[in-house]
């Protein structure tokens, strides 16, 4: 059965993806011959598919002798730690902002209770990001003029896959779709339809 998972959340495929490859190459070592499985990106459908490790139909004489590629796998392994680490340290310097606020403090500052920020944050109406040790931070940026959390906050969680570090990344960065700006200076000027037009093609994988 293929894996299938929607755009832009990576991690889960990026696990299957190491995995189908270390299977292919375990495969192609036992049995002596080629192996292959396939990688489908459909940007209609926002979904990325990997098909299980297959036995290629060869003639006898074309079956070869595979190298060890223990020496790879290792560097493949280092890089991918490495990667994640710098992704931890990099998620624990922006929880550790003075632009995020805890969901005591943002309850406050919005007039509400705590459990009313977490249920709002369970369905996309604010975002909270996960910071692990600190808990889920608030960025005091989300709210307009009017102390409000931006009225398409909604669309964009539903959007961009109800990933949270998905939502909080497009409205940090700057994109070409919206002439440069960032999403959440866009959000500033009242521009909700070319935020949300910008969200739904890098849904689609649309290059900016």
């Amino acid at each position: 059965m293929a894996f299938t998972t929607k755009l832009p959340s990576q991690s889960d495929f990026k696990k299957v993806l190491l995995e189908r490859y270390q299977e292919a190459i375990a495969r192609s070592r036992k049995i002596g011959h080629r192996v292959s499985f396939r990688v489908e990106v459909d940007p209609a459908a926002g979904a990325q598919t990997i098909t299980p490790v297959e036995e290629q139909t060869v003639a006898s004489d074309e079956a070869f002798p595979v190298e060890d590629m223990g020496k790879p796998d290792a560097e493949l392994e280092a890089a991918l730690t490495a990667a994640r680490e710098r992704g931890r340290k990099r998620v624990a310097e922006i929880v550790a902002g003075g632009d995020m606020l805890s969901a005591d403090a943002f309850s406050k500052l919005i007039g509400t209770s705590r459990v009313t920020v977490n249920a709002k944050r369970q369905s996309g109406q604010v975002l909270g990001i996960d910071g692990a040790k600190r808990g889920f931070r608030f960025p005091v940026w989300q709210l307009d003029k009017h102390g409000r959390p931006f009225g398409a906050l909604p669309a964009l969680h539903a959007t961009l896959g109800n990933n949270a570090w998905a939502v909080y990344r497009f409205l940090v960065s700057r994109h070409g779709a919206l002439d440069g700006r960032t999403g959440l200076r866009a959000l500033q000027q009242g521009d909700d339809a070319s935020v949300l037009s910008a969200a739904e093609g890098m849904a689609r994988g649309d290059f900016d």
